[in-house]
């Protein structure tokens, strides 16, 4: 089987393909590299002895779409390609939104004109908005608090409308919670450019000496230290949730989604001190006010995915912050 992953050299989508190309499924790469780079190809071909088909392209380009579909073909688009930044959709919405949604939007039309029927889309916990209870399950009702939340419901909701206008469609959206890690041989990892906008790379960053300190935005929260609890998940763990939904659902139609957490969840100051242990060093760190759509408290129920995909997380806190520390060690200026 052959499936074009979209966003492929990015965080997520690399170690994606790494979990396909070890489950016999071929990925071809479409990256824009707005957020990525090319250097992410030579890694592919390090861990999985295997070059990768990259095209350098972009969601939006519905000519370029169309002919990569009518060149090749596909048995389905894992789509990873977004901007994913909560703070940056803040100050930046149309931006977002003519990506993530006109983006995906365009790239439906691409996949119907050339009928490959099936999507695996990457979605978030960020659909759930300010959580009513908790641990959240995929019955919980969707909203959203900033526009990179609202830009996942929106496509959500198209992709489900898209699946219920014709009953040969299939779209799964797997809701990360928050994905940490890197790859155990140390060769490819979280890079992202400029100021890292997520927790852990700063953390790694700030270790390896690339960042002064550690800001913890908000102190404040109704948590067990006033910091924001969240639910983290090893990269590989989530990549291998992407197979489990594709290989489990061949034959299946309609709109599914899954939640892909482990279901505890720790605080930013509990992460900081994993990671002063995993790194051998106290990370620096200082208080600073709330950003602006922060919730205080997001940790998954994912039974579901246990229950009908066979899948659950394997990986714990500590390996989530040693393979990051060997990663920033290997590759303290990204790649």
């Amino acid at each position: 089987m052959k499936v074009l992953v979209t966003g492929g050299l990015g965080y997520i989508g690399s170690h994606t393909c790494i979990a396909l190309h070890n489950a016999g499924i071929t990925p071809v790469i479409l990256d824009n590299l707005s957020n990525s780079s090319i250097h992410v190809l030579q890694q592919l071909h390090k861990i999985c002895g295997q070059t990768f088909s990259f095209i350098e392209g972009d969601i939006r380009d519905q000519h370029q779409l169309e002919q990569i579909f009518k060149q090749q073909s596909f048995d389905a688009v894992f789509h990873f390609a977004a901007l994913k930044a909560v703070g940056e959709s803040c100050q930046q919405p149309r931006r977002y939104y003519e990506n993530n949604v006109c983006g995906t939007v365009t790239l439906l039309d691409a996949m119907y004109n050339n009928d490959v029927t099936r999507i695996i889309f990457s979605s978030s916990a960020t659909v759930y908005g300010e959580p009513q209870y908790l641990p959240i399950d995929e019955q919980h009702p969707i909203s959203a608090t900033n526009p990179y939340g609202w830009s996942k419901v929106m496509v959500e909701q198209i992709l489900a409308d898209n699946c219920q206008s014709d009953s040969q469609q299939l779209a799964i959206s797997l809701r990360y919670f928050n994905p940490v890690g890197a790859h155990s041989s140390g060769l490819l990892g979280e890079s992202p450019n400029g100021i890292p906008n997520n927790l852990m790379p700063y953390i790694a960053q700030t270790a390896v000496g690339k960042r002064a300190k550690v800001s913890v935005f908000g102190d404040d929260y109704d948590t067990n230290d006033g910091t924001g609890v969240r639910d983290y998940i090893h990269v590989m763990d989530l990549a291998e949730g992407h197979v489990a939904a594709f290989t489990n659902h061949q034959q299946d139609s309609g709109f599914l989604a899954y939640n892909l957490g482990t279901g505890q969840g720790y605080s930013v100051l509990e992460i900081i001190a994993a990671f002063s242990k995993a790194s051998r060093q106290q990370i620096p760190f200082q208080m600073a006010p709330r950003r602006q759509g922060d919730i205080a408290c997001n940790y998954a129920d994912a039974n579901l995915a246990k229950a009908k995909l066979g899948w659950q997380t394997k990986l714990t806190i500590n390996d989530m912050t040693r393979d990051t520390w060997r990663w920033q060690q290997n590759y303290p200026q990204g790649l």
